[in-house]
């Protein structure tokens, strides 16, 4: 049992983390941020507004392949692995 406390707490760490990440680049980039980034040229698109149809994207699919490859890690620490 004490196990199992372990690994959820460090599962709500990991996601808590994601969440995090994903409502900075999503919110914070893409709305909030989006003038002073403006200035910032990329590819001929302001940055903010590449965040806000593209970058938020990027991130959160990224943020998937993270989240699966470190739970595969976090199984196999605790013994909850799928053969």
């Amino acid at each position: 049992m004490k196990d199992m406390s372990a690994y959820w707490r460090e599962n709500l760490r990991l996601m808590t983390g994601c969440i995090i990440v994903w409502f900075v680049v999503s919110y914070g980039f893409g709305i909030l941020l989006v003038k002073p980034m403006n200035a910032i040229p990329l590819g001929g698109y302001k940055l903010g507004f590449w965040f806000a149809q593209q970058g938020s994207i990027y991130i959160f699919v990224a943020l998937i392949f993270f989240y699966a490859a470190r739970m595969n890690k976090l199984d196999r620490k605790y013994n909850v692995h799928e053969e």
